[in-house]
């Protein structure tokens, strides 16, 4: 088993992928509170973690306008999560 998985799967749901809206794909997510991780899977390497009261909202926020919503003011970040 690779060390990751060992490490961070403590009763977490299994990976998804990160919906790309320019598809159509949407975020399913809880609407109540909960934690989020991102993983790049093309390096293998975790670029973000957070947590939420409200984590469907937030989740969305990791994306730029008009995809995204929210108030998130790291344009740079919703580029990267959008183009990875």
């Amino acid at each position: 088993m690779e060390q990751w998985k060992e490490t961070y799967n403590t009763g977490w749901s299994d990976w998804k992928s990160f919906p790309d809206p320019r598809k159509g794909e949407y975020i399913n997510a809880p609407l109540g509170s909960g934690v989020y991780q991102l993983r790049n899977k093309k390096t293998n390497r975790y670029v973000l973690f957070g947590t939420s009261k409200h984590l469907a909202y937030r989740m969305t926020s990791l994306l730029p306008k008009p995809h995204g919503a929210g108030t998130r003011n790291n344009e740079d970040k919703q580029n990267y999560v959008l183009s990875n």
